[in-house]
C-alpha cells in the first residue's frame, strides 16, 4: 500500500486543469473595489457556458420577471451586481471542477454543501461589513482539499473513510491519522497556486481550528458559515458528525443568537441559488 505525503499532493496539483484564462481574468477583475458592469458583461460573454448559466439564473422563476432576459448586461442588472459577482465566481469554480472524475464519490452532495457554506459566508460578510466576494470564495473552497484527494488519490481517500467509519470520528481526524496531513492544507495550497488573496488561503487552512490562531475575521467567518451550512442541511454527502461551533470564533465575530437565527432564515430562503450553481 503506497504512502503519500502532503508534498506529493501539492506537487500533483499541476495535474488539475488550470482555470480558463477568461475565468481567471474575470475573477481578478471582480476583486476590484469598483467594477464596471459593461466590462463584467463583456468578460462573461467570452465564456459561453458561464454566460448561459447566468442567463438561466436571471430567467428562473425565483425572480418572477414578466419578460425573458436576453443579454448578460440585463442579467447583471436583474441579479444585482454584488450578487452576480459571487454567483459568477461560484459557477465558474464549480463548472471547472465538475469535469474531474471522482469515482464512487457523491460530487453533487459535496458541491451542495460547498455552495451552502458560500451562501452563509456571503450573508455573514454582509452582516459584518466584510468583503463578500472573498468570503463567498473561501466558503465555496473551504473543503476543496477533500475533493482533490478523492480525484487524485482515491485509494488514500478510501483508507481515510474506512478509518473514519471504524472510529466514528470527523473526516479531518481520520485524514490526520492515516495521512499525517489533512484537506485544509491541500485546499490552502490550491488557493496559493491559483493566486487567490492570501486571506482566502488562510481561511481555508484554519476553518476547522480558528481557536488555534490569533483573531482572523475571515477564518472565524468561514468556520461559522460551515457550521451554518450543516445546520441548514446543505448536504455534505455521508458526513455523520456536525462540526462544533468554536466559542472563540463566536465571541470574536460578535454575532448574537437573534442575528444568527435571522441569517439562517435568510440563507434558507436563498437555497435555490446553490442548485443554480450546480446546474
Amino acid at each position: 500500500m503506497s504512502e503519500i505525503t502532503l508534498q506529493m499532493v501539492v506537487a500533483d496539483l499541476d495535474r488539475l486543469p488550470a482555470l480558463p484564462e477568461v475565468v481567471q481574468d474575470l475573477m481578478d477583475y471582480l476583486q476590484r473595489p469598483e467594477v464596471d458592469i459593461g466590462q463584467v458583461a463583456y468578460k462573461i460573454a467570452r465564456d459561453p457556458a458561464l454566460a448561459a448559466k447566468l442567463l438561466r439564473i436571471a430567467n428562473s422563476s425565483f425572480y418572477g420577471l414578466q419578460r425573458q432576459v436576453a443579454t448578460i448586461r440585463d442579467a447583471l442588472t436583474v441579479l444585482g451586481l454584488r450578487a452576480a459577482r459571487t454567483l459568477v465566481i461560484g459557477a465558474a469554480v464549480v463548472t471547472h471542477f465538475q469535469a474531474l472524475v471522482a469515482v464512487g464519490y457523491d460530487q453533487r452532495a459535496f458541491w451542495l454543501h460547498s455552495a451552502g457554506t458560500a451562501l452563509c459566508a456571503r450573508a455573514l460578510a454582509r452582516e459584518l461589513g466584510a468583503n463578500m466576494e472573498n468570503s463567498f470564495t473561501a466558503g465555496l473552497l473551504h473543503d476543496i482539499g477533500r475533493f482533490i484527494l478523492v480525484a487524485l488519490f482515491p485509494e488514500a481517500h478510501r483508507r481515510v473513510m474506512a478509518y473514519r467509519d471504524e472510529h466514528d470520528c470527523y473526516p479531518i481526524e481520520a485524514e490526520q491519522e492515516i495521512l499525517g496531513f489533512n484537506h485544509t492544507q491541500i485546499g490552502a495550497a490550491l488557493a496559493v497556486r491559483w493566486k487567490f488573496p492570501a486571506e482566502i488561503a488562510v481561511a481555508i487552512a484554519h476553518h476547522h481550528n480558528p481557536m488555534d490562531i490569533p483573531a482572523n475575521s475571515l477564518v472565524d467567518l468561514v468556520h461559522m458559515a460551515d457550521v451554518m451550512a450543516h445546520v441548514l442541511e446543505f448536504s455534505g454527502g455521508n458526513e455523520k458528525l456536525v462540526p462544533c461551533l468554536s466559542d472563540a470564533a463566536w465571541d470574536r465575530l460578535g454575532i448574537g443568537w437573534v442575528e444568527f437565527k435571522r441569517l439562517l432564515g435568510e440563507v434558507d430562503a436563498q437555497r435555490d441559488e446553490a442548485g443554480w450553481m450546480l446546474s
